[in-house]
């Protein structure tokens, strides 16, 4: 390995430990304390090896879903290096003949409710995260605790008010502060370690078994809060393809998990030799005289930790927009240098709408526990299952090498989801609820588009009609450039047809354009941009992007449109159908689905808008359709 990729390899470690880390980094806030609560740990009944138990199934969930499963099997399995939940179904398609058409529908449901899952994380990250941290306030003072709510909701508040403004410059801090953050978990845990080093005993397998065996059905919930402790390895897969494999490892290994693993024991030291800590054993590691020091720290890496959960959702959404799973969001690039910088006005309201009423509602990170597990657990349990259809199929492994290694994780896993779903009359419903509800937008959504193009082919006439018409002189030419967006690449669209029946003109360019996005990450230069000729002057351009990339529409046209001429580019008209829908049509959908479309496409920004069009070339034009 070159100097200069080294030290990329390093920086990019750094930069993770902010935006991949974040969230996993700021777990032992709670983690421990609600794995003892929830297991009525007594001191006074107990010994040492009800706190040994947790303590090291959290340190083997460490190990087994981030070290193994992560990031040394799943780091693999990305599409152009791209991890993520639509990266695994780009893979899955990557061999078309490797599953029947019914399979293939069924793992794009799976993919879409994996999705809609990570909304509800979206929701509970922060608010759980900023909580947590501000509930040190009541160790400062017990005084305080009227403060905990107002103040976490002002923090709330400012994160998501700043992201229309990017986050470029502030970023640039996340990896030093986290660098801080989780040498400040080591040393407090090694410190209480040290009073205390028989504690090392927690690390044994063993310690776990047992402590199962003997809460017995019980054991079911405590795993999840066990859960707590891993919460964020779904980011980690996704962000694969902004830092690369190595650097997460880097990271990983070399300072989050030996960080993380101190400061465990360290808890479990001190509820051990100070059992009046049992309340709130992160904040009681430090001194005294360091806790102010702390609850600053704990708030800023909760901080960054909401930050990276925010961004992964505007990732997440914008993906989903580009592949045609739901509407045309506005997108602002707050920063076209940096990729992923990206601000969703619309996301980011609901984001906070929801973060600030869920901790106004269960007022507590103890209670917001109980709401928190379930979207995690259950969608790390739908990416190894996708993963095995990834190592049979696409790979080619043999089923009992796919079988076993998956076999581990959906167990450990299945029981994070058995221990949520105890939770669930107390908290864990929401996410589940919300991703329920993202699974049916995104559902109507598809479905209402297929029945929108069926309407839309009803009405559309071959381009050889409109060549036809063009080369026996029937139609009027004026000068300029018109460019006619189209949603397919086949016949004549609506708008050119609706221009031409009432303007009775048409330009002496004409261009149809379609932009599409496919199922890939991202898509060579080469293959980005199609055009053919019709007759003179008459062209369908086709622009190719990947779901993860920002498109450039109005520079690749021009790009196209200089292959074969001059170009002008102030001279171009865009024109644009605007659809009026109604519900009357002869689509198979429920009519309730057929009402929420409708909402959906009014929300829905027109593709000219969506894709940063010079909005004093747009033009358009009205239609009704029926579904």
């Amino acid at each position: 390995m070159s100097d200069d990729h080294s030290k990329k390899s390093w920086g990019l470690a750094l930069v993770a430990l902010g935006v991949v880390f974040g969230d996993i980094g700021t777990s032992p806030l709670y983690a421990l304390r609600e794995c003892l609560a929830h297991a009525n740990y007594d001191p006074a009944i107990h010994g040492a090896d009800m706190v040994y138990g947790p303590i090291s199934l959290m340190f083997w969930s460490l190990t087994i879903m981030v070290a193994v499963k992560y990031l040394s099997i799943l780091s693999a399995a990305t599409a152009k290096g791209e991890g993520g939940m639509f990266a695994i179904l780009s893979l899955l398609r990557s061999k078309r003949e490797a599953f029947s058409p019914r399979v293939k529908r069924m793992q794009v449901l799976v993919v879409l409710f994996g999705a809609a899952l990570l909304y509800g994380d979206g929701m509970i990250t922060p608010a759980i995260s900023v909580l947590s941290a501000v509930e040190g306030l009541k160790e400062l003072n017990p005084g305080f605790s009227p403060f905990v709510i107002p103040v976490a909701v002002g923090i709330l508040m400012a994160l998501f008010l700043v992201q229309r403004h990017g986050t470029a410059k502030i970023g640039v801090a996340f990896g030093p502060i986290m660098i801080l953050w989780f040498s400040i978990l080591a040393s407090l845990g090694l410190y209480r370690f040290l009073e205390h080093p028989g504690v090392i005993a927690a690390l044994s397998p063993h310690w776990g078994v047992q402590y199962l065996a003997h809460h017995g059905l019980h054991g079911i919930g405590i795993m999840g809060m066990v859960l707590l402790a891993v919460t964020g390895c779904e980011a980690l897969y996704a962000d694969i393809g902004h830092f690369g494999a190595n650097a997460l490892k880097r990271a990983w290994f070399i300072l989050v998990y030996p960080a993380l693993t101190l400061n465990y024991l360290g808890q479990g030291a001190l509820v051990l030799s100070n059992p009046e800590a049992l309340d709130n054993p992160f904040f009681r590691l430090a001194p005294p005289a360091l806790l102010v020091p702390m609850i600053l720290m704990a708030t800023a890496a909760t901080i960054i930790a909401s930050q990276a959960m925010i961004t992964g959702v505007f990732s997440l959404t914008q993906q989903a927009v580009q592949l045609g799973y739901l509407p045309r969001l506005k997108i602002v690039h707050t920063n076209p240098d940096v990729r992923g910088q990206i601000y969703m006005p619309q996301v980011n309201f609901i984001l906070l709408t929801a973060c600030v009423a869920l901790v106004v509602g269960f007022k507590t990170s103890s209670n917001l526990a109980s709401a928190y597990g379930l979207s995690v657990s259950m969608e790390m349990m739908l990416t190894s299952i996708l993963f095995f259809f990834v190592a049979r199929r696409i790979w080619g492994w043999s089923f009992f090498k796919a079988f076993i290694p998956v076999l581990i994780f959906v167990t450990i896993e299945a029981s994070y989801v058995a221990g949520s779903l105890t939770k669930f009359v107390d908290g864990a419903w929401f996410p589940l609820a919300v991703a329920a509800v993202i699974w049916v937008v995104m559902r109507t959504w598809t479905d209402g588009r297929d029945a929108l193009r069926n309407a839309m082919l009803r009405g559309r006439l071959p381009v050889e009609y409109l060549v036809d018409e063009i080369k026996n002189d029937r139609i009027v030419r004026v000068p300029g450039t018109a460019v006619f967006m189209s949603a397919s690449a086949e016949g004549l669209p609506l708008a050119l047809l609706h221009h031409l029946k009432h303007n009775k003109a048409l330009h002496k360019q004409v261009v149809l354009l379609t932009v599409s996005f496919t199922d890939e990450p991202s898509i060579d230069e080469k293959n980005r941009r199609e055009i053919d000729e019709f007759y003179t002057d008459f062209y369908r351009v086709v622009l190719r992007y990947g779901f993860a990339e920002s498109p450039r529409v109005f520079d690749d046209l021009c790009i196209a449109l200089s292959e074969k001429g001059k170009v002008k580019p102030g001279g171009i008209s865009f024109y644009q159908s605007r659809e009026l829908l109604h519900t009357s049509g002869p689509s198979t959908m429920a009519t309730w689905r057929k009402k929420l479309f409708v909402m959906l496409s009014r929300l829905a920004r027109p593709a000219t808008g969506y894709f940063e069009l010079p909005p004093r070339q747009v033009i358009e034009l009205g239609i009704q359709l029926e579904l």
